[in-house]
């Protein structure tokens, strides 16, 4: 057997920071996910990079923050040159193996670093290795494998595709077939990333009846008018018209596609255990941001509210007792935390993350959405934010979870000590105002909810339209 640790590195998408257990929700049920944090380190104070799904996870991949790397939204561009630390694993010799959702849109079914990869991406596409096998299934006639998305994006629904099928289960499926075939002789690294919970939430039968009690209410400040810039212009409840009934039913089917993917977790770790691995193979949990799933009065990311940018992450490592971190950290600690647990060297100078398992703490970490006066950038600390909106054109101080009111004091001395950081952050932005916007920022027309046209896949039109008979027609 390999001296080399293996590494599994689990990854979600769009998953709140306070649904696991450890994070003291008493509601969710996630048996897999509890039994490995109770002999990990968990971090409950873990900030995305970016609260948007490309640059988070680009950020984790370049070990660099949104003002290095250039990436600050959903679309392919950035200034990076690196290759990321996927590719340094496969360098070193790990037998390296991606699958599911990566999201990176500058190569969105390239290898990005990985020996082998079989992807999962959220919309229909020939080159994706899971609408292929949609394709030559039983069920090659359900076209919305993900959910239905565009005016039913924040509708609670049930998947079209039994479990067997599903999305979520595809990924642990693909991710047995790795762990069978690998040798015990040299070391692996399986990154499995799940897209749910990510909207729309659509969960198999009967994993949506998991739920089925009112769900509590979302949190709400006494003066919610004053978070009106950390509000989406897309999904408030008011705009899209979420009942308090319809958005009990969201929490609960929220809470169901993460119950199903705790299943596969547990899948995922017999197979190690049955194989021999799991004592020497280092688990991590993490997702790329969080969802505000009703909180302020609204749903999404694309904020830096508590909800949508704070992460869970926890990490497994044989033979070490289970410890609770409160320093502040970021997804971009990741690469040079699993390098150096795995014993590869790096250049420090190459990473704006630390390793986490070293002397070295983060007094702060930033966030960023956007860039300039359409940017959304924040400084946290392990207790405490300060959060400036470029298209307001101000600041707030936030020192309370959840957010109650913004106590921004500019001549507050811990104000300016926090000021005095994410204004050196923001000036050494380096991301392009031309090419952070993506195309819902800068269209008038199509834009969510309320068009098909803004987020239903489009390879397989032709063969939707066929299914209409002659004399109907479907809106495409």
């Amino acid at each position: 057997m390999s001296n080399l640790p293996n590494i599994l590195f689990i990854f979600t998408d769009q998953q709140r920071f306070d649904t696991l257990r450890q994070f003291g929700n008493d509601r969710i049920q996630t048996p897999n996910l509890d039994a490995l944090a109770a002999d990990a380190t968990v971090f409950d104070r873990c900030y995305t990079p970016a609260p948007v799904c490309v640059p988070a996870r680009f950020s984790m991949l370049s070990g660099q923050y949104c003002a290095r790397s250039g990436c600050c939204n959903n679309n392919g561009a950035h200034k990076y040159q690196g290759t990321g630390f996927y590719q340094t694993f496969t360098d070193a010799g790990y037998n390296t193996c991606c699958v599911g959702k990566m999201h990176y849109a500058q190569d969105l079914y390239g290898d990005i670093g990985f020996k082998q990869r079989f992807t999962q991406e959220e919309l229909s596409h020939p080159d994706d290795d899971y609408t292929k096998f949609i394709m030559e299934s039983p069920y090659r006639h359900v076209f919305d494998y993900n959910g239905q998305r565009s005016e039913m994006y924040y509708i609670p629904q049930i998947s079209q595709l039994p479990a067997e099928y599903h999305p979520t289960q595809w990924v642990a499926d693909r991710s047995l077939d790795f762990l069978e075939s690998v040798s015990e002789d040299s070391p692996f690294f399986l990154m499995s990333s799940f897209i749910h919970p990510h909207p729309p939430f659509a969960p198999p039968s009967p994993w949506n009846k998991l739920y089925r009690t009112v769900s509590a209410d979302p949190y709400m400040p006494e003066n919610p008018e004053e978070f009106a810039p950390f509000m989406s212009d897309r999904f408030t409840r008011e705009k899209i018209g979420i009942s308090r009934q319809d958005l009990s039913l969201l929490r609960n089917y929220y809470y169901s596609c993460i119950s199903f993917v705790d299943y596969q977790v547990g899948r995922l770790v017999d197979m190690l255990k049955k194989r021999g691995l799991y004592d020497n193979t280092i688990i991590v949990f993490s997702t790329d941001h969080g969802e505000m799933l009703g909180d302020f009065g609204t749903m999404g990311k694309r904020s830096m509210l508590d909800g949508a940018s704070r992460v869970p992450l926890f990490i497994k490592q044989p033979g070490k007792e289970f410890a609770q971190r409160h320093d502040v950290c970021s997804l971009v600690d990741i690469a040079p935390t699993l390098l150096n647990l795995a014993g590869i060297g790096y250049d420090a100078a190459e990473f704006d993350g630390i390793d986490l398992f070293s002397e070295q703490r983060h007094d702060t970490v930033f966030s960023q959405y956007g860039t300039g006066k359409k940017g959304t950038y924040m400084v946290a600390s392990n207790h405490d934010r300060l959060v400036y909106s470029g298209p307001a054109d101000k600041f707030f101080y936030f020192d309370t979870i959840p957010e109650d009111t913004n106590k921004y004091d500019e001549n507050s001395p811990r104000v300016i000590e926090l000021k005095e950081q994410l204004v050196r952050y923001m000036e050494s932005d380096c991301c392009d105002e031309n090419t952070a916007a993506t195309a819902d920022d800068v269209s008038g027309v199509n834009k969510f909810p309320y068009g098909p046209k803004r987020a239903d896949h489009l390879m397989r039109q032709q063969e939707e339209r066929a299914c209409i008979p002659e004399g109907y027609t479907i809106d495409l």
